[in-house]
């Protein structure tokens, strides 16, 4: 059974004071955090190769941003473009697909269509496919919280749901708190995971914070119940 950690730093890291000034991950505007953005014009969207994961009977073209100035003509003559220019920003291992993601596109094996799976902004780091639910599990920032005007690796992370083709997009995660890991149990059917909130309102979540506990039946409607292993 594979634990998918998914938070960069460790939970102990997320729960000891830091004296290196951080960057907010929320800013608060009238108690409201800016969760809105449009598209950045200054990037081209560039798709990588499908990918098949394994018992998936879709393949898989995660797209991503290149920026226009960092496209050179040489680069598209060269046999070595992806290295020189960075075109390639996901990779993927077993049952996992990684890295700087803006959208998804899928496509049945037995059919030219591709589906899409958001019109919204958003930025995926992992998508994992869970094989026996035929289901996909995605860590994602899908929100401008720290309002910079970009929707990036500095923003809340959350939890999403899908089923195979990409279809029924669902956040499970509650709004405003940061995922800090999950762990899909097949026996339980249950997807487990742990959030934390910024509950002094400081835009940094730290030891003066509470940690979340919820679970969701991937056999029932796709809604997370909060449970309490700790009082």
């Amino acid at each position: 059974m594979k634990n998918a950690s998914i938070y960069i730093i460790s939970l102990f890291a997320l729960l000891v004071s830091c004296k290196k000034e951080q960057k907010p991950k929320v800013k608060y505007d009238k108690q409201t955090p800016k969760t809105e953005i449009k598209q950045d014009t200054s990037t081209v969207q560039v798709a990588d190769l499908p990918i098949q994961l394994e018992n998936s009977s879709v393949l898989i073209y995660p797209i991503g941003d290149l920026r226009v100035s960092d496209v050179q003509k040489t680069a598209y003559e060269s046999s070595r473009y992806d290295e020189k220019s960075g075109f390639r920003f996901s990779n993927s291992l077993d049952n996992e697909i990684s890295g700087y993601i803006r959208n998804v596109k899928f496509q049945k094996k037995e059919l030219d269509s591709l589906y899409v799976l958001t019109d919204k902004v958003v930025l995926i780091e992992r998508i994992t496919y869970l094989k026996d639910k035929k289901a996909f599990i995605y860590l994602l920032a899908d929100a401008d919280t720290n309002q910079d005007n970009v929707v990036d690796g500095d923003d809340i992370k959350s939890l999403y749901l899908s089923n195979e083709f990409g279809q029924n997009f669902t956040k499970i995660s509650p709004e405003i708190q940061e995922i800090i890991d999950w762990n899909y149990i097949p026996s339980s059917n249950k997807i487990f995971f742990r959030t934390i909130d910024d509950r002094n309102k400081n835009g940094a979540f730290d030891k003066n914070d509470n940690i979340h506990y919820f679970n969701i039946n991937l056999t029932k409607e796709w809604k997370a119940e909060e449970y309490f292993p700790v009082k």
